[in-house]
C-alpha cells in the first residue's frame, strides 16, 4: 500500500467553491481500481491549505487514476482556484 499527498492552496474567497469540485474527485477516486481510502484536512495555520491523505493499493494504481480523463476533466474546475501549484508526494511504509 502506498499513501499520496495531495496540496493544494485555494485563493481567497473560493474555499466553498473548492470544496463542492473537490469532493467530487474524492467520489470518484473512491470507485477508480486500488483505490483503498481518502481523507482531506485543512492546515490549522492556513485555512486556505487542503491535503488529501490517500490510501492506494499501489504506484500502477494511482498512476492509472491520476492520468485518468475522469481527473483531468475534475482538475480543470479546480486548477483556476489555487493560487500555487498542486504538489503531491508518494509515500510508503519505511521497511524499518
Amino acid at each position: 500500500m502506498i499513501r499520496v499527498l495531495i496540496e493544494r492552496h485555494i485563493a481567497e474567497t473560493l474555499e466553498d467553491a473548492y470544496e463542492t469540485r473537490s469532493r467530487k474527485i474524492l467520489q470518484q477516486a473512491m470507485s477508480a481500481p486500488g483505490f483503498i481510502s481518502g481523507e482531506t484536512l485543512v492546515d490549522t495555520s492556513d485555512p486556505n491549505h487542503r491535503l488529501t491523505l490517500a490510501n492506494w493499493r499501489s504506484v500502477a494504481h494511482w498512476d492509472r487514476w491520476y492520468h485518468s480523463e475522469t481527473r483531468k476533466d475534475l482538475m480543470t474546475e479546480i486548477v483556476p482556484m489555487m493560487d500555487q501549484d498542486e504538489k503531491i508526494t508518494i509515500l510508503e511504509q519505511s521497511g524499518h
